[in-house]
């Protein structure tokens, strides 16, 4: 299953000034496989799982100078570990605070040796004992993108056929309608890999579906490790209401009627700092950087993965596969959740991303964009809906209100076009725009 995120790390593996390498998403969203995928490319592969023998934790109590932990770990594994031949992978790392510690004297003390660690609930660790600061780099992954989805359902060739693609230039209808057939095919299978391995292997809607539900399952699971006992069911609670509020401005007594605000802002952060749902905050979008001017009590939100989101409201997804361009018009909300969860995954994994919005309310002249982002270093507003670019009435008030903006983005289940200064480009092709670096060949 090829991710992006790899070329990275060949890169990584061959630069002088290396930094210990902390991966960061949400659970199942591939970071130990890409690491043990990676592994090969040594000669040696030490992993340390911390949830898998918790007795690893153990080593990591008294003495964090390499030169004494590695002998031990060696030991334990029955494995060299040796600078430069060896990669030292350790995973679910938030079981063990020592751990991430280490990770400062592994790249001040023994920076020859190649270190990579992993953790679903990380950034919780990261939040009581902090990270060494300058001394790791961080990595954030995402579920598989629709570019990686093609490649992961040997439909490569489309992929190289859109990147060769003008985005001005409407495309040949045969592949226009097969690549919104692949797509109709991501919305019901979504991103996580192993609700895609399961898809290549099976191609049944229903074994999907089962995984999805022993994802959703586990994630639910995790709800203990995170949240005091008494706040469980208000995790849960939001847990089940993001995917039903979707493309709306988020508003708490939509959420529960009967719960506090604040109790369940605290259960939304906590699920955000899971990563399982992400926040999409209203931006003024008078320049950059775009955080600058924020509405914190104004926001939206979407879910981890769109097959997730409509699992969790038990939606029929067959129509996604034999009718993917009216499933699209039909179900604006999912279209819009895609979107952000492409902008994620084509985004800087070096650090985390903030999705942005802009709205105004006013009586009788009410507009909203559902994002806004940078392209070439210029704010661009983005709307995602089925119809015409002549159609867009937010999108061309919100171009005739911030005039530093040029043109604007519109993407739909249509051909690829271009109306004055707005670019309609397929939800297929959200890559071609945002994607900083290719998937590699």
């Amino acid at each position: 299953m090829r991710r992006k995120i790899y070329r990275y790390l060949q890169k990584w593996k061959q630069s002088e000034s290396r930094k210990p390498l902390l991966i960061r998403g949400a659970r199942q969203v591939g970071k130990s496989y890409l690491i043990k995928q990676f592994g090969k490319e040594f000669e040696y592969f030490a992993e340390v799982n911390f949830e898998l023998i918790p007795e690893f934790v153990k080593i990591f109590e008294n003495d964090l100078h390499p030169q004494t932990l590695i002998p031990k770990i060696s030991a334990a594994l029955k494995c060299k570990i040796e600078p430069g031949r060896t990669l030292l992978f350790l995973d679910e790392i938030q079981k063990c605070p020592q751990a991430v510690t280490s990770l400062r004297y592994f790249y001040e003390l023994m920076p020859d040796l190649h270190v990579i660690a992993a953790g679903s609930l990380v950034d919780f660790i990261i939040e009581k004992i902090g990270i060494p600061v300058g001394r790791v780099r961080n990595l954030y992954m995402y579920p598989l993108s629709f570019a990686e989805f093609l490649f992961a359902t040997d439909n490569e060739q489309l992929y190289r056929y859109i990147d060769n693609h003008d985005l001005s230039e409407k495309i040949d209808d045969l592949f226009h309608n097969r690549l919104l057939s692949i797509l109709g095919e991501y919305f019901a299978v979504g991103g996580m890999p192993e609700a895609v391995i399961k898809w290549n292997e099976t191609k049944n809607l229903e074994d999907v579906r089962n995984v999805h539900n022993d994802l959703i399952d586990t994630y639910k699971q995790d709800f203990s490790k995170y949240s005091r006992h008494n706040k469980i069911d208000h995790v849960e609670t939001v847990f089940k209401a993001i995917p039903r509020l979707t493309g709306e401005k988020f508003v708490y007594s939509k959420v529960d009627s009967g719960t506090r605000s604040r109790e369940l802002k605290t259960a939304f952060d906590l699920l955000e700092k899971a990563g399982v749902i992400h926040s999409v905050v209203h931006s003024s979008s008078n320049g950059l950087p775009l955080g600058a001017e924020t509405k914190n009590s104004f926001f939206k939100a979407i879910f981890l993965d769109i097959a997730l989101s409509q699992k969790i409201l038990n939606l029929e997804t067959g129509e996604w596969i034999f009718n993917p361009a009216s499933a699209i018009i039909n179900k604006g909300a999912l279209a819009e959740s895609f979107a952000g969860q492409e902008l994620l995954a084509y985004s800087d994994y070096l650090s985390k991303k903030q999705l942005y919005y802009w709205a105004r309310e006013k009586r009788g002249a009410n507009a909203e964009v559902d994002y806004i982002d940078v392209f070439d270093g210029k704010i661009v507003p983005i709307e995602v809906k089925s119809g015409t670019a002549g159609h867009l009435k937010s999108i061309h008030q919100f171009l005739a209100e911030k005039t530093h903006s040029a043109e604007g983005i519109h993407f739909s289940e249509r051909n690829f076009s271009k109306t004055d200064n707005i670019y309609s480009v397929p939800l297929y092709a959200i890559w071609k725009l945002f994607e900083k670096e290719r998937i590699q060949e």
